[in-house]
């Protein structure tokens, strides 16, 4: 009973966490104006180099904070690592994002997951006013170097402005007519949805974009290299 009551509470917090989130995505398509400048699928991986280069520094990062070196960040690490970056969270937050993101279940966030959950920090918190413009490896302004061109990306491919994206809107903009050589095929937009859509509900977070982005970006390549 105790077992079934924490795992509800999980998901209710959960819940909460990805609402916010989406408020937050609303919010967002006034202060990232450059997913307007994004027409198709080629634009997008026109900036894969440079975003795959931001995405590996955070390597360096999340070794930094791996204070045991086995490979995973605990909660501990994890506070010690938002302390220095400056980054302003509640701890009952911190500690709902951390199972939010670790989604194999291994009580520990490994260098995706850890990815993925600095990305939501920075969107849901503000740096605190005795930030620095630079802190240890990674300060505030390499944190929106490499988040802020991710952000434009999925607000690209939510059309309706509803901090979701569903299937309809995400296929026929990946299959844009006004740039009829640079339509991707059916077959690879369903795909590409697929890769988002863990549950099958037609409709995906922020979260789950960010997982499958990392991918499409060829980050997962640079792991299967490194191990």
């Amino acid at each position: 009973m105790l077992c079934c009551c924490a795992k509800s509470e999980s998901n209710k917090k959960y819940a909460e966490l990805d609402a916010k989130l989406e408020r937050k995505m609303v919010e967002s398509r006034r202060n990232y104006p450059g997913h307007r400048s994004l027409k198709s699928m080629d634009s997008i991986i026109m900036k894969f180099p440079k975003l795959r280069e931001g995405l590996r520094n955070i390597r360096s990062v999340f070794e930094s904070y791996d204070g045991d070196g086995n490979g995973t960040i605990d909660m501990e690490e994890l506070k010690k690592c938002l302390e220095e970056l400056k980054l302003s969270l509640s701890e009952e937050e911190v500690k709902g994002l951390y199972g939010w993101c670790d989604v194999d279940g291994s009580k520990g966030i490994q260098f995706n997951e850890f990815i993925v959950l600095l990305c939501l920090v920075y969107l849901l918190s503000k740096p605190s006013s005795e930030s620095s413009s630079e802190s240890r490896e990674m300060g505030p302004k390499l944190v929106e170097s490499i988040f802020d061109p991710i952000v434009e990306v999925f607000l690209f491919l939510d059309k309706d402005g509803k901090g979701k994206l569903n299937k309809a809107d995400v296929i026929k903009t990946l299959n844009n007519e006004d740039y009829p050589l640079e339509r991707s095929p059916s077959h690879v937009t369903n795909m590409r949805f697929e890769e988002m859509d863990w549950g099958r509900k037609g409709k995906v977070g922020f979260r789950e974009f960010l997982f499958a982005f990392m991918s499409w970006v060829g980050l997962d390549d640079d792991d299967a290299e490194s191990s």
